[in-house]
């Protein structure tokens, strides 16, 4: 359980960092800030769930996506991801809309806020054994 949860800390941190670099690119390129991060959440949904299905929650009796019949860990996962991104983009709005806080760190804060529900909903339910 430890060695999981600190592989699904560094892929998490890359994926987190994917996230907020995509928003803190497209944000100054003319982006507004919510439509930025729904941009940044499709690349790094793919950045998270490849880190977490290969190495994360990897097993032996989980099979891939692109083999087969590995599609339930995927529609499980991005179920998880799907609902943490709705949790994430509501914080982020009220961030935006009631704080004076910069987005970029509005949108560190969700980050960091949302991040727990995915590890236990990715642990207890989308990469459960079988």
């Amino acid at each position: 359980m430890i060695r999981q949860l600190a592989r699904f800390g560094v892929v998490g941190i890359a994926a987190m960092a994917v996230h907020w670099l995509m928003v803190a690119v497209l944000v100054p390129l003319g982006a507004l800030p919510l439509i930025a991060n729904v941009v940044a959440f499709a690349v790094a949904f793919n950045v998270s769930y490849i880190g977490h299905r290969n190495w994360t929650f990897a097993t032996d009796t989980t099979v891939d996506v692109a083999v087969g019949d590995r599609g339930t860990p995927f529609k499980r996962f991005f179920g998880v991801a799907l609902l943490s991104f709705v949790l994430n983009e509501i914080l982020y709005y009220l961030l935006l809309r009631y704080t004076a806080l910069d987005y970029r760190v509005a949108l560190f804060i969700v980050l960091i806020a949302v991040a727990a529900l995915t590890f236990i909903l990715s642990r207890y339910w989308a990469f459960r054994r079988a």
